[in-house]
């Protein structure tokens, strides 16, 4: 599993429960997929390619649906290199790393909300 650690102020001493699907919001009149390649790259630098396979959207404790799509790839972590924001003055990457972890450390390392995406990946691949 690909997960990246955010960055900015909030996150820097943040690790369980922290990590999360390279994602992002999209416009009413974007394709879902594309923004989350998109996003993807964005977050990343990378481009994703291959067979995505829709996985069930999760409501998230704020309240928003995060949409993400599993996929094959190969990545190299340490090469990723994100967008950035600026807060207070200052500015930061969206993602300061990113890593692959297997199941059993995605589901200490993946935020709350988002554990449900590991489950139903756990299912796809039994």
């Amino acid at each position: 599993m690909f997960l990246v650690h955010p960055g900015g102020p909030f996150w820097v001493h943040k690790d369980e429960g922290a990590w999360s699907l390279p994602k992002g919001e999209f416009e009413p009149s974007e394709d879902p997929l594309a923004a989350a390649r998109r996003e993807f790259t964005e977050e990343t630098s990378f481009t994703a390619s291959g067979d995505f396979v829709p996985l069930q959207p999760l409501k998230q404790p704020s309240g928003k649906v995060v949409l993400a799509w599993a996929v094959k790839g190969d990545a190299d972590a340490a090469r990723v290199r994100s967008n950035t924001f600026v807060f207070k003055g200052r500015e930061y990457p969206e993602v300061d790393r990113a890593a692959w972890f297997g199941l059993a450390e995605a589901r200490k390392k993946i935020l709350r909300g988002q554990a449900g995406f590991l489950k139903e990946l756990e299912t796809l691949n039994a």
